[in-house]
């Protein structure tokens, strides 16, 4: 087999490694003539990946030796996602420090490019007027609409607007389409606004019993997609409440860009660097946030050394479940709450084509594959005047389940991952049955927080709870899933209490929740 772009495949792995670090080669495996290395001669494979050495030695309990302080400011920010960029944006006129662990700044919010054209490694759209499209349009960002109601491919058949009119044209028996009617109409009729804490309290699966199975299989690639678990594990005030988004008569609400929400997040980091460089630091991995009474001690590692400063206020911008480790002085009530979070794990495959395979719609749920869905890349600029498209781009989601992160360990893991993705997909109609040019898989080990029963309305407004001097700002500090409107609310929720903190007002009277 000669060494060409048509005869080999680059298989790019990117993004966090979910456990531990792991050194991967990326080589050449002849035997898997459909996943190989190198889409030319010589190509060396580009690896992307998160740094959890300093991680993994908190969580195992690992000693830091303690250091003099060396630099005192009014706040520092601890995390560069989304939540983290918007606190500095919006505390930008005071003394703030900014950390963030990886080289790059974004969180799961994260743009990547291939031949000039951005593509989602995950967070993928936003909705038209949510705290974070606001924030967007004051960045000079504007966003597009998508509008494009999500079809079902099944059985071989692509079906339009699956909750609505798409009902009547599933490919399945008479009496299962009039289960998914009767489903949705009762499910329709339930007033989930007046007891929340009813339906948060149980699984969607307690309400599937008595439909056709194929409900729960629908639901079943819909919820781990969205928010990291299925209709078992999935509180059932969460699917409900989106079940009835997407069976109203309203408007797409849904706006995007290429890449995503990393165009947000590659915005914020551009502003901020432009203006306060000197405030932001990459590559600075903490390692313990330690409450004083007159000030909080930060200490982190960066390029290979132990650091410490002060600050008299400290946003906590990360995932609780790293946050209730680095964290002194949390009562037992608030980490344990903190701990009980669950995250889900979540790698994402972008497959690049020369040519265009699919433009029907911008979102297309698959139940029953290797992944859950598939976004088109330039949906919203593909009608734009003047637009010429290089490559056409398609984006999978392909949740896993926790037990299977493991998977993500290991470069066989990915492939394999990866092999079933394309073979899935290529099975899914005649015309898909094309090879790309290039597979780049992207994995994240935890990035975004299960909302099982109790999480919104229990776990999450006991671990987000402000400290004297540290608020807890985080998508999984608002619920009741991970969104990047969330992480904006809580940054300016984080940026409002500071303000009035450093004005004098008590934790209370600046706010005592975060959710």
């Amino acid at each position: 087999m000669s060494p060409s772009r048509r005869d080999f495949l680059k298989f790019v792995v990117a993004g966090s490694a979910a456990a531990c670090p792991i050194d991967l080669s990326l080589l050449a495996r002849p035997e898997a003539a459909t996943l190989v290395h190198a889409a030319e001669a010589g190509a060396a494979p580009r690896v992307d990946g998160e740094h959890y050495e300093v991680c993994h030695q908190i969580r195992d309990g690992h000693g830091f030796g303690r250091i003099p302080v060396s630099n005192r400011h009014d706040v520092v920010i601890v995390g560069g996602g989304v939540s983290g960029l918007s606190a500095a944006y919006f505390l930008e006129q005071h003394d703030f420090l900014l950390l963030e662990k990886e080289l790059h700044w974004g969180g799961n919010a994260y743009l990547e490019e291939y031949q000039g054209q951005a593509f989602a490694t995950g967070s993928a759209f936003d909705v038209k007027g949510s705290a974070s499209e606001q924030l967007a349009r004051a960045l000079g960002l504007r966003l597009l609409p998508i509008d494009s109601p999500d079809p079902t491919i099944v059985r071989g058949k692509w079906v339009p607007d699956t909750w609505r009119g798409g009902l009547d044209e599933l490919p399945y028996p008479g009496s299962v389409r009039e289960s998914f009617k009767r489903f949705r109409k009762e499910m329709l009729g339930l007033d989930i606004e007046r007891n929340p804490k009813q339906f948060d309290s149980v699984p969607l699966s307690k309400y599937l019993g008595g439909y056709a199975p194929e409900i729960k299989e629908w639901w079943d690639a819909y919820g781990p997609s969205n928010w990291g678990a299925n209709s078992s594990e999935a509180s059932a005030l969460v699917a409900i409440a989106e079940l009835k988004d997407m069976a109203s008569d309203k408007a797409d609400p849904r706006v995007t860009l290429p890449g995503g929400n990393g165009a947000l997040s590659r915005r914020l980091a551009e502003r901020l660097e432009s203006k306060h460089g000197e405030q932001m630091i990459s590559g600075a991995t903490i390692v313990r946030v330690e409450p004083q009474s007159d000030e909080v001690r930060i200490t982190y590692v960066h390029e290979g050394q132990l650091r410490a400063l002060a600050a008299k206020f400290v946003v906590m911008a990360t995932p609780k479940f790293i946050t209730a480790r680095i964290v002194a002085g949390l009562s037992s009530r608030q980490s344990s709450a903190m701990k009980s979070l669950r995250y889900c794990p979540y790698p994402v495959i972008n497959m690049m084509f020369d040519r265009r395979l699919y433009d029907r719609a911008y979102d297309t749920w698959c139940p029953g594959n290797a992944f859950t869905d598939f976004i088109v890349a330039d949906w919203v600029l593909k009608k734009a005047p003047g637009y010429h498209q290089k490559n056409y781009i398609l984006t999978f989601y392909t949740p896993i389940s926790e037990p299977e992160r493991p998977k993500l360990l290991t470069e066989e893991g990915c492939r394999q991952l990866a092999i079933a993705v394309l073979g899935d997909f290529q099975a899914l109609m005649p015309e898909f049955n094309a090879h790309p040019i290039e597979i780049h898989l992207y994995r994240r080990g935890h990035p975004m927080f299960l909302p099982t029963p109790g999480t919104f309305t229990k776990q999450i407004p006991a671990a987000s709870r402000p400290l004297e001097r540290v608020f807890f700002a985080n998508t999984d500090s608002i619920g009741p899933v991970s969104e990047v409107a969330g992480a904006v609310e809580a940054s300016h929720r984080a940026a409002e209490w500071v303000k009035a903190r450093m004005a004098g007002a008590s934790p209370s009277a600046a706010g005592a929740s975060g959710a």
